[in-house]
């Protein structure tokens, strides 16, 4: 059970440490990239053209590799995961790993109203044929939801990862209601605060990783502790 124990921490610390890295935006409040936080897109940050673009490519990228180190501490035999929620939940966080470094690696060229000859942003019903970051964009948030879902899942219905049912549920809550005012204030024609709502949604996912981490790393430490006990009753016995 100790290779359990060290392996769950292993996994647990990654899976802080992407949560750590998906806030790199915050370091714009240092930087000042001179985009509105209340109206912009954090993917414009690390467009092209944008000055300290490597520091965000930078976070971007080890919250992938990150998040594909726990994916595969997860489910690298003997498993750390034992039903379908909870293969899941691993499956996800490594596709997300992977969407996020191609969506660092391939960012927006310009930003259309700031940089001169940068065309007017593609319109229609699927706009993600038409950019590479919308699409990988989008993969890397699904994925993470996907995540949330079963990591949540796991930890109710199959009493793993205890820490996720009251704190990350909570923080998940969060993180769906900005996703809905996000949604909502993309299809809407006013200022209804889209970039606040997306960076509330960012910093929700992130915080959930750290919780999922902590989640993990309690759980492999529990595990032992039970195997132990059930180990010395049976000496006891």
């Amino acid at each position: 059970m100790h290779g359990l124990r060290a392996r769950s921490a292993f996994v647990g610390a990654m899976l802080v440490l992407a949560g750590v890295c998906y806030s790199s935006w915050v370091l714009d409040l240092f930087l000042h990239s001179g985009l509105d936080p209340m109206r912009s897109f954090l993917s414009e940050l690390d467009s092209g053209h944008m000055p300290h673009r490597d520091v965000y490519v930078t976070g971007d990228v080890l919250t992938g590799v990150f998040s594909l180190l726990a994916a595969f501490g997860l489910g690298w035999p003997p498993s750390l995961v034992r039903n379908r929620f909870s293969i899941t939940a691993a499956v996800a966080i490594g596709a997300f790993g992977a969407s996020t470094i191609a969506d660092a690696l391939m960012p927006i060229e310009c930003l259309a109203g700031r940089d001169p000859g940068c065309p007017s942003e593609s319109r229609g019903l699927l706009p993600q044929l038409q950019h590479v970051h919308a699409l990988t964009s989008s993969l890397a948030v699904f994925a993470i939801f996907v995540a949330m879902v079963a990591a949540s899942l796991a930890a109710w219905r199959r009493g793993d990862w205890a820490w996720l049912r009251y704190g990350g549920g909570l923080v998940f809550a969060v993180v769906v209601l900005a996703t809905v005012w996000m949604l909502a204030a993309d299809r809407l024609g006013g200022d209804y605060r889209l970039g606040l709502a997306q960076r509330i949604q960012v910093g929700g996912m992130s915080l959930w990783l750290a919780f999922w981490g902590v989640a993990i790393a309690r759980w492999g430490r529990g595990a032992r502790a039970a195997s132990a006990k059930s180990a010395d009753d049976g000496t006891a016995g």
